[in-house]
C-alpha cells in the first residue's frame, strides 16, 4: 500500500513539473505570423449565363429585312457612352424622372423594334431582369454643364482587326459581364451596321468567338500573320 502511494505521489510530481515547465517555457514565446503570398488567379472562363437569352428571336433576326433609313452606326453607338464599356446614356425625353425598367423602359427595349415617336430603332437590353435601369443609365442633361478639361476617351475597340488568325472568327474585344446576350447588340433592327452578325441563327456564339482577355501563356509565341508565299 505504501509503495502504491509513493508511485501516485511520484506521478503527480512529474505532471506538475511538466505543466510548470511548459507554462514558463511558452510564456517567452511570441506567435510568429508568416504572411501567405497569393499567386494571381489564372484566367477564368467568363460567365456564360445569358448567351442563349435571345435565341428564340434568332430566326426572326435572320429573316428580318434591314431598315437602311434608320440604321445605327458604330460612331453613334460609342458617342452615346462616356467611354467604351460604359452604360449608354438615355438620348430621349423620359416620361418620368424615376422610371423603373419593368414599367416603361422594357416596353421598347426588351425586344427592340422601330419606334415612330423617336424615328429610330430601340436597342435591345441584354439584361432585362435588372429593372432599375436608372441605376446605371442617365439622361443626357449635361451638354452645357461641363467646362473644357483634359479628359480624353480611351480608344474604342476596332472592327475587323481582332482575329486570332487570318480568316478565323473575330475575338470578343470587350468584357462579357452584363453583355452576355450577344444577339442584343449584334442582331436585330437596332444593331450597328458595322457589328451586325451575318448568322444570328447560330446562337452559340461562344463556340467560335473567344474574349481577348484570356491571356496567352507568356512562354508561348503567338504569330498573328502567316506568310503564305513561303
Amino acid at each position: 500500500m505504501k509503495r502504491f502511494r509513493n508511485i501516485v505521489i511520484f506521478l503527480a510530481i512529474c505532471i506538475a513539473t511538466i505543466t510548470l515547465w511548459n507554462y514558463f517555457d511558452n510564456s517567452q514565446v511570441e506567435t510568429v505570423y508568416v504572411p501567405l503570398i497569393k499567386e494571381p488567379a489564372p484566367p477564368s472562363i467568363p460567365l456564360e449565363k445569358g448567351v442563349f437569352k435571345r435565341s428564340s428571336h434568332a430566326l426572326e433576326y435572320a429573316n428580318m429585312p434591314i431598315d437602311k433609313e434608320h440604321q445605327r452606326s458604330l460612331d453613334t453607338y460609342y458617342n452615346n457612352r462616356a467611354y467604351p464599356g460604359a452604360p449608354p446614356s438615355i438620348p430621349h425625353p423620359l416620361e418620368a424622372e424615376r422610371n423603373m425598367g419593368a414599367k416603361t423602359c422594357l416596353k421598347c427595349h426588351q425586344n427592340g423594334g422601330f419606334v415612330k415617336k423617336f424615328n429610330a430603332s430601340a436597342p435591345i437590353t441584354p439584361h432585362p431582369e435588372y429593372v432599375n435601369c436608372r441605376q446605371c443609365h442617365v439622361a443626357q442633361k449635361t451638354q452645357s454643364l461641363f467646362i473644357a478639361s483634359n479628359f480624353k476617351k480611351i480608344e474604342a475597340p476596332s472592327v475587323g482587326n481582332n482575329n486570332a488568325l487570318l480568316g478565323s472568327p473575330p475575338m470578343i474585344p470587350h468584357q462579357i459581364r452584363m453583355r452576355e446576350s450577344c444577339l442584343s447588340c449584334h442582331a436585330g433592327p437596332s444593331a450597328p451596321k458595322e457589328i451586325r452578325v451575318s448568322h444570328p441563327e447560330r446562337v452559340n456564339c461562344r463556340q467560335c468567338h473567344v474574349p481577348t482577355d484570356l491571356k496567352v501563356n507568356a512562354s508561348s509565341t503567338f504569330i498573328r500573320k502567316t506568310n503564305y508565299d513561303k
